[in-house]
């Protein structure tokens, strides 16, 4: 019962013990509980765990962040000045996040096997779009409806640009990630209009992204702040991101050579960032 009880976990790791007791019943054998079943995962160093979100690991998206990450490894404050960090997340009105949970060994938190594949942005939630550069916070800008390469490419003319006109002047590079939306032919077409300099961008790359963090700082500040409705919601986002210091953003800018050597350590693989 304990091999077949560890095998169906190391099949699939976010099988919950109440999956593996029903793959695991027979009629001639007693059925564990699932508290034996977790007891017995824990002794053989099977620990529950959230897991990491799926990076593309395909040898050629390796090799692409690691010789991104070797050219910006020796960049400091002077060489990302002027620089707008840019993304959208998604924040939950009520209840969790819909966290997930996995069964692995100690110290196995990036392997390959055990991570989640990214999903898109559900229901029940406010989304928003933000940005910010090494000298203010840009705007956040809610989103309505879905967010496709019209949407955006209102974002970019009547919010992103005014803001880094007003704050950074005629000489800023803009970073983005490569969603569809973000690199179809109709925002392309903006950006060369508007004569914008995009930062080159490796794909499935949000631990190069320092507003990932930034996400995670404004979820911290609202932890235990209800809201009722979805413009309650977008309320005390925006005010909590127009408090964060920028000394935070200092923080996460200077992080930079240290999440370049970390995937250039990993050879392309997820790191803790």
């Amino acid at each position: 019962m304990d091999r077949n009880i560890l095998r169906a976990c190391l099949e699939d790791p976010r099988r919950t013990s109440t999956d593996i007791q029903v793959s695991v019943t027979s009629p001639n054998e007693p059925v564990p509980s699932r508290r034996t079943i977790r007891r017995r995962l824990q002794v053989a160093g099977l620990h529950g765990r959230r897991p990491v979100k799926k990076q593309l690991d395909s040898l050629k998206n390796r090799k692409a962040r690691v010789e991104w990450a070797k050219q910006h490894l020796s960049w400091g404050p002077r060489e990302w000045a002027n620089h707008i960090w840019s993304d959208e997340s998604k924040f939950n009105l009520f209840g969790t996040d819909g966290i997930q949970w996995i069964r692995r060994p100690i110290g196995s938190r990036y392997g390959p096997q055990y991570h989640c594949p990214t999903v898109k942005h559900g229901g029940g939630s406010v989304m928003v779009w933000g940005c910010f550069s090494d000298t203010s916070m840009g705007p956040l800008k809610r989103i309505v409806g879905t967010m496709d390469r019209y949407v955006f490419e209102d974002i970019l003319e009547n919010t992103m640009r005014p803001w880094a006109k007003a704050n950074l002047g005629r000489s800023w590079v803009f970073q983005q990630d490569n969603d569809t939306k973000h690199t179809s032919g109709h925002v392309a077409n903006w950006f060369r209009r508007r004569r914008v300099d995009l930062l080159e961008w490796p794909s499935q790359s949000p631990d190069f992204n320092p507003i990932e963090h930034m996400w995670e700082e404004l979820k911290r500040r609202l932890k235990g702040v209800r809201a009722s409705n979805a413009n309650l919601k977008f309320a005390q986002l925006e005010a909590a991101w127009k408090s964060i210091p920028m000394t935070v953003v200092q923080a996460l800018l200077d992080s930079m050579p240290r999440r370049c050597q970390a995937v250039i350590d990993a050879k392309g693989y997820p790191t803790k960032y």
